[in-house]
Formats: structure tokens, C-alpha cells, sequence
């Protein structure tokens, strides 16, 4: 999925709208299988939740403090889905 066909859902007190009318915290998209990416100060970053994917296997950190945005390749509203049941 390439960046265009993903959401950018801004961040507006630690959270974002994942679905229509439910926010959820940014802890939560660090660990969530859609997430893609964090803009932090200005520059996006891989998702810790990418650790596991073959092709990106990204090992940087986030600091969510500082968060202003996230991609999300969630297009069908399905909400958070845990890394942890992929990789268990």
C-alpha cells in the first residue's frame, strides 16, 4: 500500500480517530497492525508495529509526545488489530 491510499489521522490530545467516533491512544497504534508511520517534529517514522514485517523490519523508536499525525492503512474501519495475535 503506498502512502496515497493511506489515511493520515491527526493527533489531537494523544489520540486519534481510528474509527468514525472512537479515539484511541497513540499507545495503541504502536502496536496496532495498520499502523505505518508517526510524524514526529516534522518527519514521518516507521511504526514500531513494522518490527515484524518482513520487508521493513524497522527497529527505531517513537517518541509519541511529540506526535502530530499517523499513517494508517486501515481503509475498511476495522479499527486496532493487535501485532500481538500475528506474531504469537
Amino acid at each position: 500500500m503506498t502512502e496515497t491510499e493511506q489515511r493520515e489521522l491527526s493527533v489531537k490530545n494523544g489520540t486519534v480517530e481510528c474509527r468514525p467516533g472512537v479515539r484511541v491512544g497513540l499507545d495503541r497504534c504502536r502496536f496496532c497492525a495498520s499502523s505505518r508511520a508517526f510524524c514526529e517534529r516534522g518527519t514521518w517514522k516507521q511504526s514500531p508495529a513494522l518490527a515484524y514485517c518482513m520487508a521493513c523490519r524497522t527497529t527505531g523508536s517513537v517518541d509519541l509526545a511529540q506526535v502530530h499525525a499517523v499513517r494508517c492503512a486501515d481503509r475498511t474501519g476495522e479499527g486496532f488489530r493487535s501485532i500481538m495475535s500475528i506474531i504469537s
